[in-house]
């Protein structure tokens, strides 16, 4: 089997995201911050292990720094400078621009991400992938609807970017309706 990621890349993409998101918990949990990060990896890498024609390091690295420039006081030109432009302007891609209305700032990122290589839709895919886990529980079943809507319009969005991540998604969609009671 031919790898087509370094490991010595993601160890650093790996150590990056974990010190810039050292002090954080994933939602609802209280795992630290980094397996979310793992989780959507995870799902790349089982989409590289199918799909082999895809820029391994680069969809790699951007799963384990998605959350990066939204999320933590990560500068983009730290990125940049680390990890190349690639990486960079995919993780700016993935992250939602506060300069835009709550309601808005998906779309601009879904928008931002089919400006980029494949492997940054392929990188939302997995992050949505992994976050259809069942919810918090003090989500409103308006709120796992929500979530659920958005799935669709990601699916819709970038599912042409990984036939694996896409039926992935869609099992996990459907898996996730029957979490929300108001069906």
């Amino acid at each position: 089997m031919t790898v087509n990621w370094s490991q010595d890349k993601y160890i650093a993409a790996y150590r990056f995201a974990a010190e810039a998101h050292k002090t954080q918990i994933f939602p609802g949990t209280d795992w630290p911050y980094i397996v979310h990060l793992s989780m959507v990896c995870m799902e790349i890498l089982a989409a590289l292990a199918e799909e082999p024609d895809i820029d391994g390091d680069l969809a790699v690295q951007c799963a384990l720094l998605h959350d990066t420039l939204e999320d933590t006081e990560a500068t983009y030109d730290q990125l940049r400078d680390r990890f190349g432009i690639a990486v960079a302007d995919g993780v700016r891609a993935l992250t939602k621009d506060a300069i835009h209305p709550k309601e808005e700032r998906m779309l601009d990122s879904l928008r931002r991400i089919g400006e980029q290589p494949k492997e940054i839709g392929m990188v939302k895919l997995a992050d949505r992938i992994t976050n259809l886990q069942p919810p918090p529980h003090d989500w409103s079943e308006k709120k796992k609807r929500t979530y659920l809507d958005q799935a669709l319009v990601i699916f819709n969005a970038l599912g042409h970017t990984s036939a694996f991540l896409s039926q992935r998604l869609s099992e996990k969609m459907a898996a996730y309706e029957g979490l929300i009671s108001d069906r």
